[in-house]
């Protein structure tokens, strides 16, 4: 057995099947097929079962999942290791951040963590919602997530360093009919309004459902790409719940922002699983706890 038949493995498990994890891994299928007969051969099972939907975990595939994980996880981190002996000046850092958190709190981060460390090559993947970060950690995919979640929302199975609390606020056109003033918005005080929302699951979308609840206010649009709700907005579709990290950009726009008067809090927080942080990762919390 070999880190390389464990990584194809994985590959496969992950992408749902040879001819995708040969495309992920930019390897021919045979190379992968093969691998899998070695590897099963070596095992003395069966790791996969061919079904009606495609490729199938067995049983002994199952239990095999995570161990393999660990291994090339370890291998990967001791290379890197040994390659930041006299400084981080090469590697690679992957992060997975839920969309609104990568215009703050993960900006700042990552520019300053350039600024340190430039020769890293930092790589950013969308993850829509924390189980979603979670699963991305979980694959490897990922070293470091980036969470926005509700106080109540606890993810006791990863580490967590908190970094930020975000609030929310109405993003509007000035002839969007708000309440007069620049004070924080009841959400008594809102009427009419049409709003342009985030899907199901996410804080912001939260609000916005109680919004629409709580009065005769309705989601008019319900978009999946967040970076579609201030063209949206601009555009006079309607108004938008986001987070305080989106004032800026609003702003900058032309649009208006309004302060909600809402309990609802976003507590923003890195996460990893609990194992040895590669160096870079590891540099990467370590800022992040400075602020």
């Amino acid at each position: 057995m070999d880190v390389r038949q464990l990584r194809y493995f994985l590959a496969v498990v992950d992408h749902g099947g040879v001819h995708r994890a040969a495309e992920q891994l930019f390897v021919a299928q045979p190379s992968i097929t093969q691998s899998i007969r070695r590897l099963e051969s070596e095992l003395g099972t069966k790791l996969f079962t061919r079904q009606s939907r495609g490729l199938v975990l067995s049983p002994s595939g199952a239990a095999l999942v995570e161990p393999a994980r660990e291994v090339v996880r370890a291998l990967d981190v001791a290379r890197e290791t040994v390659a930041a002996v006299e400084g981080l000046r090469g590697g690679r850092l992957r992060i997975a951040s839920m969309p609104s958190q990568v215009v703050s709190p993960l900006t700042g981060l990552v520019a300053a963590f350039a600024g340190r460390h430039p020769e890293v090559n930092v790589a950013v993947a969308a993850a829509a919602r924390p189980d979603d970060v979670r699963d991305t950690l979980r694959r490897g995919a990922a070293e470091i997530g980036v969470v926005a979640t509700a106080g109540h929302e606890a993810m006791a199975d990863l580490e967590r360093l908190p970094i930020e609390s975000q609030s929310f606020v109405l993003v509007a056109r000035d002839d969007a009919g708000l309440p007069p003033g620049d004070g924080a918005l009841g959400v008594g005080e809102l009427s009419g309004l049409r709003l342009v929302a985030g899907q199901p699951g996410t804080g912001m979308r939260r609000v916005a459902d109680a919004i629409a609840a709580a009065t005769d206010c309705r989601v008019a649009v319900e978009i999946e790409h967040r970076e579609g709700l201030l063209p949206l907005v601009l555009s006079g579709v309607g108004v938008a719940v986001v987070t305080d990290a989106w004032s800026g950009l609003a702003e900058a726009v032309g649009l208006r922002v309004r302060r909600l008067d809402v309990r609802d809090r976003l507590e923003v927080a890195l996460v990893w699983q609990r194992h040895r942080l590669s160096p870079a990762a590891a540099a990467f919390v370590a800022l992040a706890g400075e602020r």
